[in-house]
Order: structure tokens, then sequence, then C-alpha cells
């Protein structure tokens, strides 16, 4: 995995975008952006997206945003990208007086603030994203500067965690790392001072597929595209040496000499496990013999708790993925899979070519810093669920193993004593909600995102209407795990906004428990139809048919449900 130059993402840009999906992105800097849009109309071809953009005028920001008509709000971008660069800062910070210098970043995040407020007004539903300051050591007063309110990398700092508290306040308010950026690739590297001089661009061309790139990871991690599982390897990959020859004392972990690399790869493996990425183990080995160290090593970090699916047989591993995939429900391009051995990356790579497979150093101690240099599980929500997901994959494995045992599917369904309930849109769901519509792909009838704001406003919609369902059985509670929104239209008919559903639950008979309930919903308010629509993506295909399979009738493009002399569904949920 690496990150195309500028040269050929220039000549990505102008490819042909016929059949990739769009996304509206409007870029407002106090510099010259002509640079940046090309690199980033060339990084969304490479991920299979159209951005379609739009470049404010030069030092233009405030009145694009504050203007009552501009061209930026006539374009209704989906995204709008705020970059204010160091220098222009740095010219407006030494022309002030020293008090104004005191209140310089307060001052300025009460712009920013008035910005986001305005966007909000016109645009409730797109999202900012904003670059953060470059640090840099002050040039006034040195290191002492961070005792000087008056100074300048006292005022970044502030303004800095000034963004992150905005940030936290404001759902649709993304904050674009690029200090760390600059900080990861080089502050020499990261600008060319004559390009400056000439051009007034303040990033050089070639750091510029890194921003390209970092910008492309929010826009699509916000579109539901971001990965979900990491698949990992562990000889050489988790810890140093091979278990089987070397045996659980003389494999190389813990915090002596080259141990503490798988240490720490281990660690990163672990938190992103608590933040909700599924963690799987393919290794070729005797299963019992790649087990031991997670059960008894003392210096292992990762546990059998932590690991949703473990695999260790001598099959290919690409046979083996093809497994975890199923078993998961989730496509290709949500995986990453790290393994020390460069025939089986091309291998898993060749065969399938949606998963993303790091080329890994040769020197493990450089493991940890070049995949955190890629940023590969960008995020766009986190609830306390999420740390819930790993154990949810393991009950559903003991699922699957329970229903070899049953001739049948009735019968299977039957055992496992299914439960569901029904909650409206509350302070206490809506953080899930929002991230489901987020997140879900392929049980998702019209892919529409919302935000935690949105799902609020939905929430107090006196004609729209929602529903989380959640579901539990015998082997343990699934948590939310489907959400519909309906909305009400002057027809006296309910328009079905969004229905959605975790494909952990497919084939239970949710979806036929779900309408019964909208049904019995619809007779109550005294409606008359509920209307449906299907709108197709690469990822939800396995839903094409899902209105029809529920007996209602295509019409002028939607799909109509009676709810007149409506027969419940069978199912097996209570």
């Amino acid at each position: 995995m690496i990150i195309p130059n500028f040269k050929h993402l220039k000549r990505n840009s102008k490819k042909s975008v016929v059949g990739l999906s769009e996304r509206k992105i409007a870029i407002l800097s106090d510099s010259a952006s002509q640079y940046l849009v090309t690199a980033l109309q060339g990084y969304g071809h490479e991920s299979g997206h159209f951005f379609n953009v739009f470049a404010g005028g030069y030092q233009e920001i405030g009145s694009e945003i504050l203007g009552t008509n501009s061209e930026m709000y006539q374009f209704e971008p989906d995204f709008v990208i705020l970059f204010e660069s160091l220098p222009k800062l740095k010219k407006s910070f030494y022309s002030q007086n020293n008090e104004q210098k005191n209140n310089y970043a307060s001052a300025h995040l009460s712009k920013i603030d008035q910005y986001l407020d305005a966007i909000k007004t016109k645009l409730p539903s797109t999202k900012v994203i904003i670059f953060n300051f470059q640090e840099t050591l002050d040039p006034v007063f040195g290191h002492y500067a961070a005792k000087v309110t008056s100074s300048l990398s006292y005022n970044i700092r502030m303004l800095n965690l000034g963004l992150m508290h905005l940030a936290q306040k404001t759902p649709n308010l993304h904050i674009l790392d690029f200090d760390s950026l600059i900080s990861q690739f080089g502050a020499n590297n990261a600008h060319d001072d004559r390009l400056f001089v000439s051009s007034n661009v303040v990033t050089s061309l070639d750091f510029l597929p890194t921003v390209a790139k970092n910008i492309s990871d929010v826009i699509l991690a916000n579109g539901g595209n971001f990965k979900k599982c990491l698949i990992l390897d562990l000889d050489n990959t988790l810890w140093g040496g091979v278990i089987g020859d070397d045996g659980i004392e003389r494999i190389e972990i813990g915090s002596l000499g080259i141990g503490q690399s798988f240490t720490q790869l281990q660690q990163w493996a672990k938190s992103l496990r608590e933040r909700g990425v599924i963690l799987a183990i393919c290794s070729k080995n005797e299963e019992h013999v790649a087990r031991e160290p997670f059960e008894s090593h003392p210096d292992m970090t990762l546990r059998l708790d932590d690991i949703a699916i473990f695999i260790a047989n001598w099959d290919d591993k690409v046979s083996n993925i093809r497994f975890i995939q199923q078993t998961l429900n989730i496509g290709f391009d949500s995986m990453v899979f790290l393994d020390d051995n460069p025939f089986e990356r091309n291998l898993v790579q060749t065969h399938i070519p949606e998963i993303t497979v790091p080329e890994l150093p040769v020197d493990p101690v450089n493991y940890l810093p070049f995949l955190e240099s890629l940023n590969l599980f960008e995020a766009n929500s986190h609830s306390d669920n999420d740390a819930q997901r790993t154990k949810q994959y393991q009950q559903e494995s003991d699922r699957a193993k329970t229903k070899q045992s049953f001739l049948s599917e009735t019968e299977y369904l039957s055992d496992l004593e299914m439960q569901a309930s029904c909650d409206p849109f509350s302070k206490f769901n809506i953080p899930r909600i929002a991230q489901l519509t987020q997140r879900s792909n392929q049980f998702n009838l019209r892919t529409v995102r919302y935000s935690e704001e949105d799902i609020k406003l939905i929430a107090d919609h006196s004609n729209k209407f929602g529903f989380a369902f959640s579901l539990k059985d015998r082997f343990g509670d699934y948590g939310l795990i489907s959400v519909l929104i309906l909305e009400e239209n002057d027809g006296g008919n309910l328009f079905i906004d969004t229905w959605l559903m975790s494909c952990r639950v497919l084939k239970r008979g949710m979806e036929k428990y779900v309408l019964n309930y909208l049904q019995d919903f619809s007779a109550k308010r005294g409606a008359k139809a509920l209307i449906g629509e299907y709108n197709p993506t690469p990822k939800n295909m396995i839903v094409k048919d899902h209105y029809s399979s529920l007996g209602f009738i295509e019409m002028n493009g939607n799909f109509v449900n009676q709810t007149h002399n409506y027969e419940p569904l069978p199912t097996f949920i209570k």
C-alpha cells in the first residue's frame, strides 16, 4: 500500500469519472489551492470516487461562508474544507497589538464558530473538515513561549485545543490533524518556500498526496467506507520467532530487545479492538500450538477474549480469509491483513484485490511506525457499544457451530429463543443510531447517512417517526441492530425514509418482525399504506428484492404495502 505521487494523481484527475460515486466538496483556503484540488480529485479516482470540487476564491473564506448567496452555497457541497495556513496566521497574529495577541486564539475561535453557524443554517446536512494549525517554535520567545499568553506558540496550541472542543460539541465538524501529518512527513519536506513565494502554495507537491489521502479518509469514512476488521498473522508478526519450532519460552515478546516492537504492535491492535475494530487471527499453525501464547504467555497483550475469529490450520490463507469474511458478513474492502511474509501478502492481494494488505517493512522495529503513518482505521463515530463488538461476533461463532447440529432452519430459529424490542429515538440511543446509518452498507435500502444532530432533528419532527430495534437470544444480546425512519406525507401514507439492519441478524426473520411492527403502527396512525424505495449501490444488492419478498407491490418506481387487511408475517421472534 503506497500513496501515489503528485504526477500520478494529476493523471488520475484527468480520467473519466463515468460510473464513479460522486462527492461534492468545497475547498475554502487563505492560500492557492489549485494543486490541492488536483491531488484530491486524483486520490478520489484512486479510491473509486468522483470528488467534484469547488475551490473558493483566493482569501475569500469569510465572503463565501457569510455571503447570503455565495457560489459555495449554490454548489451545495457535501463537505466544506477550511484550510487556514501558518504563514497567513503568522501575518495576522503579528499585526495585532499585545492586548489583542493575548486574546488572539479565543477571537479566532469565535470567528470559526460564526462560520460553522452560518454553514449549518444554510447547509444543515453538510459536514465541515477544518485543518488544525501547524505548531512551530516561536520565532520571538523561543521555548519561553509556553509561559507567555501573547506568544505565537501559545496561541496556536490554544487554537488547536479549542478546535477539538468545538468538534466534540459539533457533530458535523471534523478536524484534519494537519499538524500531525507535517510531523510525520517532516516540516522541511512538507513545505516548498520557492513554491510559496512564486505561487502562494503552502504545501510542497511531494506532501500534497499525503494531505489528499487523509482528506479522502475522512470523507469516505463519513460515507460508510472504512476498515472494520484487522486480520493478523502470528509468527514474526505478533511475536518474533516461530511458535511451532521455537516453543512458547523462546518467542520474542515483552519489554526486552526486539520483543518490544511486537508488544507495541499488540498494544495498537488491542486499542483498535477496544474502539470497535474486529480482530481475527489467520495463521498456518496447529491450532492448539497457536493458541498457547494467548492463554499462558505472561507478556502477551492480546488474549483470546480480544479475538473474534481464531483460525490456525494448514489451509491456504486466501481460503481462510474468505471464511472469516463470510462469518463476519462484511465486505473485503472493510478488512486489513497483516503478514510479515511477502509471498503470503502477494497471494492474498492477488486473489482478493479488495482487501488492504500493507507491505510491512523487513525490520519489525518499523512495523508500528509504518502502520500508524497509513491511518488505516479512520473513524467517523464512536459509542460505548463499540467495545462489545468482539463479544458479539464470538457469540455469532457459537451460533454458527450450534446451527450445524440442527436438521432444518426452522428448528434452529426456534431453538434460539429470540426476543426483540423497539424503542423511540432518545438521547441514550441516538449516538448508536447515527453510527448505524454511517456504517451500514449492505442491508440499507436507501443508504442515507445521518449525523447525531440529524437524528435529533428527526426525533423532534412532528411528521417523522424513528424506531430503534434490538434483539437478543439465548447466546447473548445483539444490541441495537435495526433502524427505521418513517415520514408521513400529505396523502396519508408513510414513506420509509430509512430501513437498515445489521448483517449479523440476517436470516433470523427480523425484517418480518419489523414489518409487522410497522404495520401495527401504521394502522394506529390511520395510514393508508407504507411506501418503500430502493436506491441501488454497489454494496446493497442483497436487499434489491427486499420489498417484493415481503409482499410490497412495485408501483411507479416505489414499493407499496397496503395497511388494510394486513396479515402478520410468521416469525420466531417474540
